[in-house]
Parts: C-alpha cells; structure tokens; sequence
C-alpha cells in the first residue's frame, strides 16, 4: 500500500483554513487507528511537517520525521521495521542506517539523529504532538 495520509482529510476547519493556530505545537488527530497497516509506514503532512507513522501492533504507532538524517530525502514511510532487542527500530530505505523508533538514535552513526514524535491513541485515532 502506497498511500499518503494528509492531516487536512481528518482536519478541524480551522486546519484547513490554514489558520496559524493550526501550525502551533501541540496533539494533531492523523487518522484512525485501523487506517495503518501492521509494520508498514504510512506519510502523513502534520502542521506543515512530513511524518512517517508506522504501526507496530495494535495500540502502538511510532511518528517519526518523513526526511531520512543522513540524506535529505523524504523516504523513512518506506523504511524496514525491524528490532533491536526489545528497542523497535526503523532502516532508512537508502543506506540502511538503523534507527531507534522511540529516541532516534542511530545505532550506525552516533552524530545523526532521527526526530521522534509522541504519538497517543485517543477514542480509535492516532494524535501526534508536534
């Protein structure tokens, strides 16, 4: 499944509006819980960021920068899941650098880092702080 979800399909009006309070950070309702499939990253455009969101099992979803550190590009959503010990991870697409889905840390490169967002289930639908 290839596909992009966009904050604006589940959005309030004032997201949609474009209104700057919507931009401001704090928890953006994504999609529903059931909208990810297990261990496969969806992309999706939160106040104004491209995030991969990848479902692990069936009450938890990891939120993580869309853009891979080590190259600029927009690829993480299509990144392999994986483990390390119980440490859940996600490899870039590109160079297969491992990361940490829960703080980011590259296990390959000390001095690259992936930004991690909090994520929450609330009433069947994944939220985001960002």
């Amino acid at each position: 499944m290839t596909a992009t979800l966009e904050l604006g399909a589940l959005a309030t009006e004032a997201d949609t509006a474009g209104n700057a309070a919507a931009l401001a950070t704090g928890w953006h309702r994504v999609c529903a819980v059931e909208d990810l499939e297990l261990a496969w990253g969806e992309a999706a455009l939160i106040a104004g960021r491209q995030v991969a969101l990848f479902r692990t099992g069936p009450g938890e979803v990891f939120a993580v920068a869309h853009e891979d550190p080590a190259t600029g590009a927009h690829v993480m959503a299509r990144g392999i899941l994986g483990s390390r010990g119980s440490r859940p991870t996600i490899a870039s697409p590109l160079h297969k650098e491992v990361y940490d889905l829960e703080t980011g840390e590259c296990f390959g490169t000390a001095a690259v880092r992936l930004e991690t967002f909090s994520t929450r289930i609330s009433d069947g639908f994944v939220e985001v702080q960002a």
